[in-house]
């Protein structure tokens, strides 16, 4: 499960255009492409560099590497075609998990917390705020993996109530579920298709081992996609949308 090759970029982009081009037609595709090329290039620029610093409060305070202002062009890069790096708000991300255990009328003892596409792991250490049994971040670039290990290593507030943190370099859709109760946390990580194999992957899980489990989809912007499933929509903001398995 664990994988931490290097991701070709021209592979990367060659994969993406292939698939847009299968969809859409290659015309298309390719003035896709140019269009998130140009986008890139756009971000690279000294101001737009700058301003993605505005999320690094949270690193200040706790001694970490979570802001998005601090990723290589490579990273960024690749980012346009996987799903650009962006770390949770502190506060947006706290709203989810109170309104999460309100709705299931629990403070989260036993229950594993697996985020898929954790990036620097900004997630995994907010998490460990809450008594999970366990805490597992799933990132696909080896780069942003390894600041998050350093991440979860450095990181020693008052507040902390899990120590039980692990960070894994692999594909979300090949992630096999643990065992156990689940709280699956989404920031938007995934293209329609990667999102589709992930929940059938869960609801494969769920089949084989029934357990209650929710997922917290942060800027839900395929909630249309979520609604495919299995899965029961029971609450839903402007931010974010709240998920069960039963």
């Amino acid at each position: 499960m664990d994988s931490q090759t290097e991701i070709s970029i021209p592979r990367t982009i060659w994969r993406w255009w292939v698939y847009a081009a299968r969809c859409e037609g290659w015309p298309r595709a390719t003035r896709r492409l140019a269009g998130v090329l140009w986008e890139y290039l756009r971000d690279s620029t000294p101001e737009r560099l700058k301003g993605r610093f505005g999320d690094a409060d949270y690193d200040w305070e706790f001694r970490v590497n979570t802001t998005s202002g601090a990723v290589g062009w490579r990273d960024r890069l690749l980012g346009m075609f996987h799903s650009a790096y962006q770390p949770t708000d502190p506060a947006a991300f706290h709203e989810m998990l109170h309104a999460l255990g309100d709705y299931a009328n629990t403070d989260f003892q036993g229950f594993t917390f697996v985020d898929l596409g954790s990036g620097k792991g900004r997630t995994l250490l907010m998490a460990s705020d809450y008594p999970f049994a366990r805490i597992i971040g799933v990132e696909l670039l080896p780069s942003l993996h390894h600041v998050a290990q350093q991440n979860v290593a450095n990181y020693n507030p008052v507040s902390q109530r899990c120590f039980a943190i692990e960070s894994v370099c692999a594909d979300a859709t090949q992630f096999r579920f643990p065992d156990g109760p689940l709280v699956l946390y989404l920031f938007n990580p995934l293209p329609d298709t990667g999102l589709r194999q992930v929940l059938s992957n869960l609801e494969a899980s769920l089949k084989a081992r029934p357990r209650p489990a929710y997922v917290l989809y942060h800027n839900p912007l395929l909630d249309h996609v979520m609604a495919e499933s299995s899965l029961r929509k029971v609450s839903s903001t402007a931010q974010f949308s709240l998920w069960t398995a039963s």
